[in-house]
């Protein structure tokens, strides 16, 4: 009977030794696999804004400002803009689709729909890209005007 248990409990201890390296090797191929993810990331570089701040005026409600901020890559790798959102549903900005290569110029472009925005304006837009320090927040100010008669 002593014998039995003994084996049993050597047989328990093996295959919890097993299982532990096995842990240990799916913990490293985790590791390797979140490593993979982090070096495909893009390497970061530096952008010079041209412009970040555009005041339309004066504008009619209802009327459609468009606008292209620039800005240039000064860093020695690709830029990759990922994202760019406005504060509001009115403004809708465009990023590019294509990397921005080192020293070209690349544009945000952005479309504010002055409709039922009487009063003044002021919306922001938030860009994302692979620079080091972050992208600067672009800025569209002006003032949407009654139409005659309203």
């Amino acid at each position: 009977m002593l014998k039995t248990i003994v084996l049993i409990g050597c047989v328990i201890s093996i295959f919890s030794g097993c299982d532990v390296r096995n842990k240990d090797k799916m913990a490293q191929v985790s590791a390797n696999e979140n490593q993979a993810k982090n070096s495909t990331a893009p390497a970061l570089t530096t952008v010079q804004l041209i412009d970040s701040v555009y005041n339309f005026g004066k504008v009619t409600d209802g009327e459609l400002v468009e606008y292209s901020y620039r800005f240039k890559n000064t860093g020695t790798n690709p830029l990759i803009v990922t994202n760019a959102t406005a504060s509001c549903g009115c403004t809708v900005p465009e990023k590019p689709e294509q990397p921005v290569l080192p020293g070209e110029i690349g544009y945000i472009k952005i479309k504010f729909n002055s409709s039922n925005r009487v009063g003044q304006a002021h919306k922001t837009v938030t860009v994302t890209a692979n620079v080091q320090p972050s992208f600067p927040e672009l800025l569209l100010t002006g003032e949407v005007v009654a139409k005659a008669g309203q």
